[in-house]
């Protein structure tokens, strides 16, 4: 039986497609079940479209109260039934109804070697302190801000010339297949987490 998958976005879907190309491939062992935003007018709902799949929007500005924002998104994707909810470029934090029912089964990617450089600008702030190896994580989101157990890492070298834009796309195509590869690994062969610690097997 496929994992299914609900992927929150923001924006262009990039990561959403590659997941999208991944699950075209049976032995994936995943498929894409719906894919929701926190925006209208995103690009990716276009690639969900054109697969025939679900969509929904949920804009923070529509709600009187940030909790109300959060049990909605809760309930939109918990109608899907997912066994991972992924956020593949979703610009928004999630809140405690969210987290009570999808922890452990909600992932992100980052695109910076976590624990350092979290936050908005983990490209930009990696290239300034200097480092000569930057990347990308996969991890498992909890109440802090790119806190969560880490899943997956993929170091990508910093070039003397590069820029933030240079560097940044570089990170974006590691991202990718870092993302496309963890989730095929997590629902075929399934995790646990202990403690910071995830691990791959039933």
């Amino acid at each position: 039986m496929q994992s299914r998958l609900v992927v929150l976005v923001s924006g262009a879907g990039t990561n959403l497609q590659a997941l999208l190309d991944a699950c075209g491939d049976e032995s994936y062992g995943a498929r894409v079940v719906a894919v929701g935003a926190d925006r209208d007018g995103c690009v990716a709902f276009d690639r969900a479209r054109g697969g025939g799949i679900p969509t929904f929007t949920h804009r923070i500005k529509d709600f009187s109260e940030r909790t109300h924002w959060d049990r909605a998104l809760t309930e939109s994707c918990r109608a899907f039934q997912p066994d991972l909810v992924i956020s593949a470029g979703f610009m928004k934090l999630v809140g405690p109804a969210f987290l009570a029912a999808f922890g452990g089964r909600f992932i992100n990617s980052h695109p910076a070697l976590l624990p350092s450089f979290p936050g908005m600008h983990g490209v930009r702030d990696a290239l300034q302190y200097g480092v000569k190896v930057a990347g990308c994580t996969i991890f498992l989101v909890d109440a802090g801000v790119d806190e969560g157990p880490v899943i997956a890492q993929q170091c990508v070298p910093v070039r003397d010339d590069d820029d933030e834009a240079s560097l940044h796309e570089r990170i974006k195509v590691a991202e990718r297949a870092l993302l496309t590869a963890t989730v095929g690994r997590m629902v075929r062969e399934g995790w646990s987490v202990h403690g910071r610690k995830v691990r791959f097997g039933r």
